[in-house]
């Protein structure tokens, strides 16, 4: 089968279209052999295992990278990195709250990466719709971008602050408005989002939706309010959509399968929410900065962010060297 010459020429959002294509085609990859080969079967995924997918997320992405290097050049392939990069140290925030949605709501560890898998589904259209949206506000009106910096300064400087725990979630706005909106059944129904019962006025049989389908829905909204820290600190990188969109997706594929080693160790890595906050400031310094024609070099961003990014994890483990996971991988989770 051969294409038209003008297939290959063809663009979208300034990016040929097959290059758009052999992106969505590793993706799909992934995540058939994910769900379709690694977890035919439901079982609880260990912290070596979950070590083991990362590094083969990791390669993937990296081989990925070292393509756009190939393709488009050395500068592409190093926003491509860094982009990777950042949005990897930012994300992993989001692994403290996620944990703390699955202690609150007893998701047990057997289903957990049920959820997380869905949850990349989103992530495809939501951080799209994002990217999309961001790269548009950036070439109609550049001076955006000091709004932008702005926000990952100010956020930075909240995240000093401690994580949400798993008792908070109790008030979170969106569990209390998914509790007064829609029927949630008390227990778990296997790995089913949404089964069909009885109610309880009526008799009649009705759609509920399961506590594993609340779980879905805060990770999936918690990912988009994420989004909106990271998403921005990308663009001070570049503003290319192809590199930060497929950074993006890449890093959080990472990530959801580094998810079961972190959360079993969530006490261990005390100190790297402060290094996020200071890589955030950092960002947003930078961005800020784009507008006034002063750009740091994307190499220095990049050993920047992994040399903090190390330093807190590593002072971490070195500050907690002794003390206990947060809880053991192979005991079931139950409700706090």
């Amino acid at each position: 089968m051969s294409f038209p010459a003008s297939f290959f020429d063809a663009r979208f959002l300034g990016t040929p279209t097959w290059f758009w294509l052999a992106f969505l085609a590793v993706v799909t990859a992934i995540l058939v052999f994910d769900l379709g080969v690694l977890h035919k079967e439901q079982k609880v995924i260990s912290a070596k295992e979950s070590f083991v997918l990362y590094g083969l997320y990791m390669a993937v992405a990296f081989a990925f990278g070292g393509w756009v290097w190939a393709v488009r050049g050395a500068d592409a392939g190093l926003e491509f990195f860094t982009g990777y990069i950042i949005e990897q140290s930012l994300a992993m925030d989001n692994i403290f709250v996620i944990a703390s949605i699955f202690a609150f709501l007893g998701v047990p560890r057997l289903y957990q990466h049920r959820v997380l898998f869905w949850g990349i589904i989103g992530v495809l259209f939501f951080r799209a719709l994002l990217i999309g949206a961001g790269v548009a506000l950036v070439h109609a009106f550049e001076p955006i971008l000091f709004l932008f910096g702005a926000f990952l300064i100010f956020t930075g400087a909240k995240m000093f602050s401690k994580v949400e725990t798993a008792e908070e979630v109790e008030h979170n706005k969106i569990l209390v408005f998914l509790r007064r909106r829609f029927r949630i059944t008390p227990q778990f129904h296997g790995n089913r989002f949404i089964v069909e019962q009885p109610h309880p006025q009526t008799g009649r049989l009705v759609l509920w939706l399961t506590p594993l389908a609340v779980a879905l829905i805060m990770v999936e909204i918690v990912d988009v309010i994420f989004a909106v820290d990271s998403v921005p600190a990308i663009f001070a990188i570049t503003q290319d959509p192809f590199i930060v969109y497929t950074s993006n997706v890449f890093a959080v594929l990472g990530l959801r399968a580094l998810f079961f080693a972190l959360s079993a160790a969530l006490v261990r890595f005390r100190y790297l929410q402060t290094a996020l906050a200071i890589i955030l400031i950092l960002v947003g310094i930078k961005i800020f900065l784009v507008p006034l024609d002063i750009h740091i070099h994307t190499a220095l961003s990049l050993f920047v962010t992994v040399s903090i990014l190390g330093s807190g994890i590593g002072y971490s483990l070195w500050k907690t060297r002794g003390e206990q996971p947060l809880v053991d991988e192979h005991a079931p989770l139950g409700k706090k």
